[in-house]
């Protein structure tokens, strides 16, 4: 039996075309191209806004302290008044400088007054019994002593009070002190009366003339119209005269300035304020300057 070939070739053609079909299609295959991806845009943080400013603090109002304050500190004070202008601008003391005695009298007769500084402690204890003082605010500010000073040239010769003494007892002299309603008058009676001098017939006879507050006292010996003074040494500093001797604790007491707000006072915070500067070191260099020295 004979067997054709034929279905053979038919077999073979149709692998080759398909096998052709497939290489074509692979051929034509095409390729997309990769997608890149593209990095996020950087973006600025947002600018913060600014804090709006604060608004300026309002000004204080301008304020007139008023301060009655012992004669013996006028140079003092007045010097310590410029430098707080430093620290409160607004502020402009109006000083009344007398003896204690006077300004204690004018506050009990209804003078206007902020802060009181005297050179003794009985004014302040009286203003304090008639309540005139704004409670918790009394302080000791400042300690003095009582010296006695010659006339420029030392006429009489005087070197202590115990030549002073006498002096006065040989009428052979001239001195100058404060009234007895002022503190260094007070003193100086207290210095009379350590010696066991009666001041009324040292007076009479013609040995003793007075001062209605320590200023004129250190004026009549400045002048040389008496031959010597008693005073406070810080007066006797700023005058420039010299200082022949102390009185001691024995004598008078000790020498101790007190301050107080006023209870009628209008500004009584500027007027505690104030007081406070007194106690700082710039005020205190100025005191200390003149020779009062700080109650520790």
């Amino acid at each position: 039996m004979k067997i054709s070939k034929r279905p053979y070739l038919t077999i073979a053609v149709i692998f080759i075309i398909i096998a052709l079909s497939v290489a074509a299609c692979g051929g034509n295959t095409v390729q997309e191209p990769e997608q890149q991806v593209e990095a996020p845009e950087q973006t600025a943080p947002p600018t913060p806004e600014p804090e709006p400013e604060p608004e300026p603090e309002p000004e204080p109002d301008e304020v007139e302290l008023i301060v009655f304050a012992a004669a013996s500190m006028t140079d003092t004070l007045e010097e310590v008044a410029g430098l707080y202008k430093e620290v409160a601008s607004h502020v402009t003391q109006v000083f009344n400088f007398d003896s204690s005695g006077t300004l204690k009298t004018q506050i009990e007769e209804g003078a206007e007054c902020d802060l009181f500084i005297s050179a003794a402690q009985r004014q302040m204890n009286e203003l304090e019994e008639l309540g005139s003082l704004l409670g918790g605010t009394r302080v000791n500010i400042l300690e003095n002593k009582v010296a006695l000073v010659s006339a420029p040239g030392n006429p009489k010769n005087i070197t202590d009070f115990d030549s002073l003494v006498d002096a006065l007892l040989g009428g052979d002299i001239l001195m100058a002190m404060g009234n007895s309603d002022v503190p260094v008058g007070q003193y100086t009676i207290s210095i009379l009366e350590y010696f066991e001098l009666d001041e009324e017939a040292l007076a009479k006879s013609g040995v003793i003339t007075y001062g209605s507050n320590v200023k004129e006292v250190t004026t009549q010996v400045s002048e040389a119209s008496v031959d010597v003074g008693i005073v406070y040494q810080t007066d006797a500093f700023s005058a420039g005269l010299d200082i022949l001797d102390f009185a001691t604790p024995e004598m008078c007491g000790q020498v101790i300035y007190p301050a107080a707000v006023l209870a009628t006072g209008t500004n009584t915070e500027e007027a505690q304020a104030f007081l406070e500067y007194l106690f700082t070191p710039e005020a205190m260099a100025v005191f200390e300057g003149v020779g009062f020295t700080a109650i520790s």
